[in-house]
């Protein structure tokens, strides 16, 4: 009876250690993060997440550690995670901050395709889901090589000039060497922002005007009409898209500017916007 109740004893143990000892701890401090661990299957590894974290609806339910731009450190720390997800740009003070506590920080930032897929990889591998990072790695690809054999039917000179606007108030856009160019070039685009100083950068109302877009898109959501917004606007009445009614508004900003899964919908959208509209 004894010996019976030692296996039984040994048998728990093991099963205690296969459902929780090897359960990780994540914090996701990325919104574009948060959508990558859930696509990996990690939904109950992750103990917390911001306030901009938004989808898929069950991350808006997560335990909140702050905004996207102000994480709580102190509250970070309290939950003891095995990694926390970041991304760049303004998360960089809390990243040397974390870091410097000796907390385990993956930050990522791509500025292309290449490197997005390579982001979804790096976290497969700190996360044990290398297999299923590879095979979200792989449809994605499947769709995005669909929509560019589409469009490398098209003659360059017969593919729309658009401006994506992803900020109004200074205008802001996105130019080369920035994910949001790459997609739109994907798409069919000819963004009129390929000579911008900077990947996201201001851009003049004049340079606009003078280069006079097809297709306006609003990377934004905004609390009054956007498309009397842009319309509205001194000299721009007599731009191609405005004239033409092609001012994009109702695309989910999400799916063009955060570096999710869910960017191939973007890029998807786009494209039957811009040839099936």
């Amino acid at each position: 009876m004894r010996y019976i109740q030692g296996i039984v004893f040994v048998l728990v143990l093991f099963v205690y250690h296969l459902t929780y000892a090897a359960t990780q701890r994540f914090i996701s401090l990325s919104p574009a993060a948060t959508e990558i661990l859930f696509a990996l299957g990690l939904k109950d590894e992750i103990i917390a997440d911001t306030t901009f974290c938004n989808f898929p609806e069950e991350a808006k339910k997560l335990p909140k550690v702050g905004t996207f731009s102000e994480p709580n450190i102190e509250k970070i720390l309290s939950l003891k995670p095995d990694i926390i997800f970041t991304t760049g740009l303004e998360q960089a003070p809390s990243v040397a901050r974390l870091q410097s506590l000796g907390l385990k920080v993956i930050v990522s930032d791509p500025k292309n395709i290449f490197e997005f897929f390579a982001s979804i990889m790096q976290i497969g591998k700190a996360t044990s889901r290398e297999e299923a990072a590879g095979l979200l790695i792989e449809t994605m690809q499947k769709r995005i090589t669909a929509i560019e054999s589409q469009v490398a039917m098209i003659p360059q000179d017969k593919r729309p000039k658009v401006f994506i606007e992803i900020w109004h108030d200074p205008i802001m856009t996105a130019g080369p060497n920035s994910i949001v160019n790459e997609i739109l070039t994907i798409a069919g685009a000819n963004n009129i922002a390929y000579d911008a100083n900077r990947p996201y950068s201001r851009f003049s109302a004049e340079a606009i005007i003078q280069r006079n877009p097809d297709v306006i898109i609003l990377g934004y959501m905004a609390k009054k009409n956007t498309k009397d917004l842009v319309s509205k606007r001194l000299g721009w009445k007599n731009i191609n898209a405005i004239k033409n009614n092609r001012v994009i508004s109702d695309i989910d900003p999400d799916l063009i500017l955060r570096p999710s899964p869910r960017i191939v919908e973007g890029i998807e959208e786009i494209y039957k916007r811009l040839y099936h509209e």
